[in-house]
């Protein structure tokens, strides 16, 4: 190779100190400045073949990344974890971690399972909580109920529960059968405030062959606020042996059976009464 006279001609030498330099942890800049060769060419040629020192090498920017992410599947976590924590793509944490051995599971599929369990029962404490939550505003929203209010609550509850007379079987009774303890009560205290008599009430419990009568009873007479001794016999259902039954238990009492005697005009007045609310609905409709 062919260099310029002058300062240039003495390649070699400049070649060892130049070398010596760069060996020493110089960089281009500093080897420059102390050699005073301003060509870069020439400068590159200097010290061709030796690795610049490590301070002058400009750092990756996903070097510490790369570093964390190793650190991490080293630890045992997955991928979707370490994407997770490091918020970086699935594709680098592959690229990254692919060379490492798999983890060991953290987890024998018992403790698997045993772990979701665990989440699923918070999971539903957290939606029940906000159940509860949401059913207490609703409940706080009504407010006190006025007597207007009691008083179409009830047209409609008897509507929908409460037996009712067909054009060809027109049998004009109040009878309300329901399982519900405060749909009972909310009917009772309808029929209150119609002013019927208690005396006139007669109560009947529908209930499954099955089932324990007598707790029924107890039962419906403290909703009802009866004494046990004025229910007339009861109905019994009888168990069909082709179906499963699902209303068993301790928490299963049958339905209640009410019934008002001389009703066939108050039986009437609940049809006009329900007649005028369907037309005002309709007019809503228009």
């Amino acid at each position: 190779m062919t260099h310029s006279p002058g300062k240039y001609a003495d390649f070699e030498g400049l070649r060892q100190q130049a070398i010596a330099l760069r060996r020493a942890g110089h960089s281009l800049r500093q080897i420059r400045d102390e050699l005073k060769i301003f060509n870069n060419d020439i400068l590159n040629q200097l010290v061709k073949g030796e690795p610049p020192p490590e301070w002058t090498k400009r750092p990756r920017a996903k070097d510490d990344l790369r570093e964390r992410a190793r650190e991490l599947r080293l630890q045992g976590w997955t991928y979707d974890q370490i994407e997770a924590e490091l918020g970086c793509s699935r594709s680098s944490v592959s690229l990254w971690v692919r060379d490492l051995p798999k983890p060991e599971p953290r987890y024998t599929p018992e403790e698997q399972r045993a772990l979701m369990r665990e989440g699923l029962a918070r999971r539903r404490a957290a939606e029940n909580e906000e159940r509860k939550k949401t059913k207490l505003g609703a409940r706080r929203e009504v407010g006190e109920l006025s007597d207007r209010e009691l008083f179409m609550v009830g047209v409609a509850l008897y509507w929908a529960e409460g037996s009712k007379s067909k054009p060809y079987d027109r049998r004009e009774r109040a009878v309300f059968v329901n399982s519900d303890p405060g749909v009972i009560q909310t009917y009772l205290a309808w029929l209150d405030l119609l002013d019927v008599s208690r005396e006139r009430l007669n109560f009947r419990v529908l209930i499954h062959e099955t089932a324990d009568v007598d707790a029924a009873h107890r039962f419906w007479a403290e909703i009802a606020d009866i004494d046990v001794s004025v229910f007339a016999k009861p109905t019994l259902k009888k168990h069909n042996p082709k179906t499963v039954r699902k209303n068993t238990g301790d928490d299963y009492h049958g339905c209640l059976v009410i019934g008002v005697s001389r009703s066939a005009g108050l039986y009437n007045r609940i049809e006009g009464w329900w007649s005028g609310i369907v037309t005002q609905a309709q007019v809503r409709l228009r």
